[in-house]
């Protein structure tokens, strides 16, 4: 797997690439999903669940994402001398927990 990370854009395998994609279009469903029941007038906890649902999903997809990365761009970098990515890290990793 090859990462060019210093210039923005991470090259992913076919399987890595479905794998995200399917999780998005399915967060997408989710999504469509709730704004039917919005405009469908829902009572307001079933959508709250819906919205949870989707919410977990999402996550998943990060911490899906936040794997490859970690395995790939990071690692390469740090092998290859570039401690400034730990700091690039941290300060994702800062956002993703707030």
């Amino acid at each position: 797997m090859e990462c060019c990370c210093r210039h923005k854009h991470t090259a992913r395998t076919e399987e890595e690439i479905k794998s995200l994609v399917t999780r998005l279009n399915r967060i997408e469903g989710q999504i469509r999903g709730i704004r039917k029941m919005v405009e469908e007038n829902v009572y307001c906890n079933d959508i709250l669940v819906q919205a949870s649902a989707a919410n977990a999903a999402l996550h998943s997809f990060s911490r899906e994402l936040l794997d490859q990365h970690m395995r790939s761009c990071v690692a390469d970098e740090i092998r290859a001398g570039n401690d400034e990515v730990i700091t690039e890290l941290m300060k994702t990793l800062e956002k993703l927990m707030k």
